[in-house]
């Protein structure tokens, strides 16, 4: 894994989105894989502002998304389609058929994940994938135990996991406790994968990426076998890391 290390959210942002730009601009049917969530909200801001002063196009560009959540129409302004849309796909000019976020009738709709699958596959797939990590080391809403083997499927969300994301709804109850998410091997099918890592609180699990071995516990540790990961991380999320001997700075 590729480390750069910047001051702080604006600057991880600012230097995520002109890695995406430059794909773009370099493949201009470049197939992406987003990521919802605070992590990436400057990012898509920055592309946005990319898109109205210089008309990067993305007439051409198909995106895919990690996940979703089950049992939230996709109008709910806490579903992921709403999110992406309300945060970049308004904004810019992609086809609104050429972005795909994974959808499942119910917890019982095993059909959904292989549907997925098949839609990654018949696009080439995905030229780079937009990854943040959860301070239990998910990614995606792969959580810890889950196997590396694992396809898009439904998951059953962590009691850290919907706690985290409490804050963007009314109360705790109306947190979905399951999803539909990519699963760890889709994401490793990737050509190109770039993690985002913002915040104090992401410092121990940043550090224990770093630290420790790959294992199922840490979902994220499966990255440290793919050819081609940059980690982008700000210097709250790697306060630990950088105090640690040995560690990828010494």
């Amino acid at each position: 894994m590729k480390l750069i290390e910047v001051q702080n959210y604006d600057e991880m942002s600012k230097l995520a989105s002109e890695i995406i730009i430059e794909q773009v601009q370099t493949k201009a049917n470049s197939v992406l894989g987003l990521a919802t969530g605070g992590t990436p909200i400057g990012m898509y801001q920055y592309l946005m502002k990319d898109f109205t002063q210089n008309k990067t196009s993305y007439e051409q560009v198909i995106t895919l998304n990690l996940d979703e959540y089950i049992g939230l129409d996709k109008n709910n302004p806490q579903s992921y389609s709403y999110f992406m849309k309300e945060h970049l796909f308004n904004h810019i000019n992609i086809p609104e058929n050429q972005t795909y976020l994974p959808s499942a009738k119910s917890v019982h709709d095993e059909e959904a994940g292989r549907n997925y699958e098949k839609l990654i596959e018949s696009v080439g797939g995905i030229d780079m994938q937009i990854l943040g990590i959860g301070e239990n080391g998910h990614i995606g809403f792969n959580e810890p135990g889950t196997s590396f083997s694992s396809t898009t499927g439904i998951v059953k969300l962590a009691d850290s996991t919907r706690e985290a994301n409490a804050r963007y709804f009314t109360k705790m109850e109306d947190v979905p406790t399951h999803a539909i998410s990519m699963g760890i091997s889709t994401i490793m099918k990737s050509r190109q994968i770039v993690l985002l890592v913002s915040g104090v609180k992401k410092a121990p699990i940043l550090n224990q990426l770093f630290q420790t071995d790959v294992n199922e516990n840490l979902p994220a540790s499966i990255l440290k076998k793919h050819p081609d990961v940059t980690v982008i991380a700000d210097q709250e999320a790697l306060s630990i890391l950088k105090e640690k001997k040995g560690s990828v700075f010494s």
